[in-house]
């Protein structure tokens, strides 16, 4: 299961180690074992294929944990 969630403080990117700052996004989801939560960046999620961009009507491009 995923998770786009945002932050509201310190939190940690679980693969890069980096700190996710007050209000930028972040994917939470599950590991390879059962129950274990990772929580990713963008810069991850975008390495591993959990994030993507999609063309909105406008034209322009939005960033989504949700791709197909």
């Amino acid at each position: 299961m995923r998770q786009g969630c945002i932050s509201l403080g310190e939190v940690q990117c679980d693969d890069c180690h980096r700190i996710i700052p007050h209000s930028e996004r972040y994917l939470i989801t599950e590991g390879r074992k059962k129950g274990v939560i990772l929580r990713l960046c963008v810069d991850c999620c975008l390495k591993k294929g959990y994030a993507g961009y999609k063309e909105e009507k406008k034209g322009e491009e939005v960033l989504t944990f949700f791709i197909e």
